[in-house]
């Protein structure tokens, strides 16, 4: 009878897990509708607003417009239910106009959202210009958004670069220095790293998320002695100089601090996992070599959120890719700090050691509800074990997604560096569940960078291409086109579901020439030429994009203007796309993607299982 019972409760035990596993929903952000309004030409203005991830798909809209003093007029005569954007005609420009929307659920006008206010006179523009504080021989460099006070809106947080170091030189580097802003330009805080911790792109990765559920964002980062919060205190010895002779840090405390993202304050601060231990024991020439004794191994980060239980997310602070690769997890929940796991390839041995990236992504591989994190040419469960490698070794882009829709599940295309010793494949596809290779090519070469996504709105499913690829290839290696000139980033900007070519400061449609051009505004990271940041950050599910000004004083939102007739939600309401904007401006920076195929002739966007988080009062 015990036995019976025992196995009863095992049963009755796995039968629970797995309910909750289906039935459990992520937290996410409660955001508004995200209303932007932009003058076209001499009488017309583009809106746009957001469908959010939980409304019902017989949802429809009615848009107003208020001229000056006067009252709000409905501009649709039918409510709104093939898009969620307008085109508003014969707009007289001498008065602000004042548009706002209001949902129709059953029949019922809902509350109207916030008003977006064009000024009197405005001039023809498709952008929100934030001017920064500077600060003297910085350049603004990566970003990240969350809603930083839990008005529904998303706030900006800003790395603000001074005189930086790669890895592998020495000399001497400028403290990384970080602040925040509202999208109307508002400055909330600042916090300076101090001079503890090295300027550079493989250091500081920051992540900018609502950790514990309270509707508000926090900030996470590496921190060191001298780190100046938001509120001015110092974390650590202000007195102690651990910069070493060469200009690299090498001794010393390292921290992991949480940071209030609506003030700046430190929250939470601990000794950083893992710690430098050996520094020759890192990877040297030909991956998993302890050989280098100059820092540049061991100082390589990288970092991301996760739903590791599928409801809540967790931070995951990671070490390593050239040999030895640590990922930590950490749990942030009501005010404390607690480890979750530790994965640890310890040494070359190790069939994960080696397989990392400069980069990473985060997504439900295998559909069971929680995230696991692909780390290049392995992927770490979602409980810190390793689930699968590759053996494709190191490389230095990364894309996931459903690419290939012909493939059940999402699947992993990247580039890898062969180096010398080495033998491999430069580029390949595999099956994100299985880590089965499905494709790969350009054997024994070295490649340095990657791209894929559907481009070509005449095709179905993704096409890839690569540095030196001479060619567009469809995701089982069938050349189907010439190769784009753009081996950056990608952004949806038009009317049609494809993706478009981010390169630079301009927008070029695959076989369709340019399509913008932010004159006079700076892409970063020199050659990669990637933007600030490029996401869905308002108006309909097309995405945003920010450059910096020339001068270095102020920041360009660019959005598009270009009317659509595709409706789908918001692309922050997708689990895996939300995250990718948390781990963009990591490494080297690569776009983001949805957990489900997005392009032409896909299927009907799926329901996101989530829930809305709104500010705790």
């Amino acid at each position: 009878m015990y036995r019976t019972l025992f196995k009863s409760s095992i049963l009755f035990a796995f039968f629970m897990a797995m309910c909750a596993t289906l039935f459990a929903q992520r937290q996410m952000e409660k955001l508004n509708r995200g209303m932007i309004a932009m003058r076209q030409g001499t009488d017309s203005v583009y809106v746009g607003w957001r469908l959010l991830g939980t409304e019902p798909d017989d949802i429809s809209f009615n848009l107003y417009r208020k001229t000056g003093t006067k009252e709000a007029i409905k501009l649709n005569k039918l409510p709104i239910t093939k898009s969620t954007n307008y085109i508003d005609t014969q707009v007289d420009f001498a008065f602000s106009q004042a548009y706002f929307t209001k949902a129709i659920l059953q029949g019922i006008e809902q509350a109207a959202s916030k008003l977006f206010v064009l000024p009197a006179n405005v001039a023809s523009k498709q952008y929100l210009e934030i001017d920064l504080k500077t600060i003297s021989g910085y350049t603004p460099n990566d970003m990240s958004i969350g809603d930083l006070d839990g008005d529904g809106e998303y706030d900006l947080v800003l790395h603000q670069a001074g005189r930086g170091r790669d890895n592998a030189s020495n000399g001497f580097t400028d403290p990384p220095i970080f602040q925040a802003y509202k999208l109307d330009g508002t400055f909330l805080w600042q916090i300076n790293l101090g001079k503890n911790i090295r300027e550079g792109a493989h250091y500081t990765q920051f992540i900018v998320y609502d950790l514990d559920g309270d509707g508000i964002a926090e900030f996470a980062c590496k921190t060191a002695d001298g780190t100046v919060d938001g509120k001015g205190k110092v974390i650590g010895d202000s007195t102690k100089n651990w910069v070493n002779k060469n200009g690299k840090i090498l001794d010393g405390p390292e921290f992991f601090t949480i940071f209030s993202g609506k003030t700046g304050e430190a929250l939470s601060t601990t000794a950083y996992l893992p710690a430098r231990g050996d520094i020759s024991g890192w990877g040297g020439k030909g991956g998993n070599g302890k050989n280098d004794f100059t820092g540049n191994r061991v100082d390589r980060f990288n970092a991301c959120v996760a739903y590791l239980d599928g409801i809540r997310p967790s931070i995951i602070m990671c070490r390593g890719y050239y040999g030895r690769t640590v990922l930590a997890a950490w749990d942030w929940r009501d005010g404390k700090l607690t480890s979750r796991w530790v994965f640890d390839t310890k040494d070359g041995d190790n069939p994960y050691a080696g397989m990392g990236n400069h980069g990473l992504s985060v997504a439900d591989v295998d559909s069971d509800g929680k995230d696991e994190i692909v780390y290049g040419a392995m992927v770490v469960d979602d409980d810190g074990k390793g689930l699968y490698t590759t053996g494709l070794r190191h490389g230095d882009a990364l894309h996931v997604s459903d690419l290939d829709p012909d493939n059940p599940g999402l699947e992993v295309f990247g580039v890898h560096e062969i180096e010398e010793g080495t033998k491999g494949f430069g580029a390949a596809v595999y099956d994100a569940k299985t880590g089965k290779i499905l494709w790969k090519g350009s054997e024994d070469e070295d490649v340095g960078r990657g791209v894929a996504d559907n481009i070509d709105k005449t095709r179905t499913g993704a096409q890839m291409w690569w540095a030196g690829s001479n060619g567009l290839f469809d995701m089982k290696g069938n050349r189907v086109g010439e190769q784009p000139r753009s081996t950056n980033f990608l952004i949806y900007w038009d009317d049609d579901l494809s993706r478009e070519l981010l390169d630079g400061n301009h927008i070029d449609k695959y076989n369709g020439g340019r399509l913008f051009t932010a004159n006079g505004y700076l892409s970063n990271n020199g050659t990669k030429s990637t933007p600030a940041l490029s996401a869905d950050l308002f108006g309909d599910w097309r995405e945003e994009v920010i450059f910096r000004s020339y001068d270095n004083k102020s920041l360009r939102i660019y959005t598009t203007i270009i009317p659509t007739q595709h409706r789908t939600y918001t692309l922050m309401h997708d689990p895996q796309y939300r995250l990718s904007i948390a781990w963009q401006n990591i490494g080297y920076n690569q776009p983001p993607h949805t957990g489900f195929y997005f392009g032409n002739g896909m299927k009907k966007a799926p329901k996101p299982n989530i829930i809305l988080v709104e500010q705790k009062k």
